[in-house]
């Protein structure tokens, strides 16, 4: 089955042209099945960019899921094309009322700022709040990830001596690799990083609630779940798209900001190279182990969350 996302959103058509199956929502209405309710707040610079990469990775599925949009409506989005917000997108206040399935929350470059000061950030707060009664999984990405833990747990974050950028090797804990969220995952898989921090990673190992999955001494905490995956946070960019890494390294270049050349992305490390693509399999492979397992263990009734 397909992602039910309106026929009017850019990303319809290019997911099309990929034969990503994506279904309008008048044929949606005619089909008798109960939909996976999900939410996406979508926090990231590259509003259409991003839609397009999580809705690729959720249309793999042969589950049929409701897409809702959300923006934070105390922020004044500039990076989004005019009238975007406003027609494919719901304030996420607006939909404090409702039960979802599944919420992923993205990233955002506000990683430098304390989170009290992140102009959204009561906002989200509730949303991280209500998301825990009403929502059966919560997906945390990267800045999402950081936010999530700091709400629920108090666990803070920690300024890196220079970014986080690239392809990195991570490996699962021991037992982890036939749990839900990652079967049929290799001993040794890769994924993007693009950070300026990281959560306390001390502070996460003492705090009996979480579930540490994944972790490397270079990338410190890559996937933490808790309430027995009901709360997921990835610390990477599974979702990124093979020219994500390109486009900052060349936007943070252009501003004459301090930037190395991503680490194993670019062949022989050098920018006039094409990136090959290595992490593109288990990033299918982690958003349809998730809706495998979110379909498999939420109530038919959200009425039960």
């Amino acid at each position: 089955m397909p992602i039910k996302i309106p026929k009017t959103l850019p990303a319809f058509d290019a997911l099309g042209k990929e034969n990503v199956f994506v279904i309008p929502s008048d044929r949606a209405a005619h089909q008798d099945i109960r939909p996976l309710k999900a939410a996406i707040v979508n926090l990231m610079p590259t509003t259409i960019d991003t839609e397009l990469q999580l809705l690729r990775l959720l249309g793999n599925s042969p589950l049929q899921v409701d897409i809702t949009l959300l923006h934070m409506g105390s922020h004044e989005s500039k990076n989004a094309p005019p009238g975007h917000l406003e027609k494919f997108y719901v304030s996420a206040g607006k939909v404090l009322h409702q039960r979802f399935d599944g919420l992923i929350i993205t990233g955002a470059p506000v990683e430098t700022l304390d989170f009290e000061e992140v102009d959204y950030w009561d906002e989200l707060a509730r949303v991280i709040d209500y998301s825990s009664a009403n929502v059966f999984s919560t997906l945390h990405i990267c800045w999402g990830a950081q936010a999530g833990l700091f709400q629920r747990y108090g666990i803070g974050k920690i300024p890196l001596q220079k970014k986080l950028f690239g392809i990195f090797p991570h490996e699962l804990k021991e037992g982890k690799r036939h749990t839900p969220l990652f079967r049929g995952f290799d001993d040794e898989f890769l994924a993007p990083q693009s950070r300026h921090t990281e959560s306390d990673r001390i502070a996460a190992r003492n705090c009996p609630a979480l579930t540490i999955e994944s972790e490397t001494e270079e990338t410190g905490l890559f996937i933490t779940t808790a309430r027995d995956n009901r709360e997921i946070y990835v610390s990477g960019h599974l979702e990124y798209d093979p020219l994500t890494l390109d486009r900052e390294y060349r936007r943070d270049i252009s501003k004459g900001l301090p930037i190395e050349v991503p680490k194993n992305y670019y062949p022989g490390g050098d920018p006039a190279n094409e990136p090959v693509v290595r992490w593109r399999a288990h990033a299918h492979l982690f958003f349809s182990n998730w809706l495998n397992f979110v379909y498999q263990e939420t109530p038919f009734d959200l009425g039960e969350l």
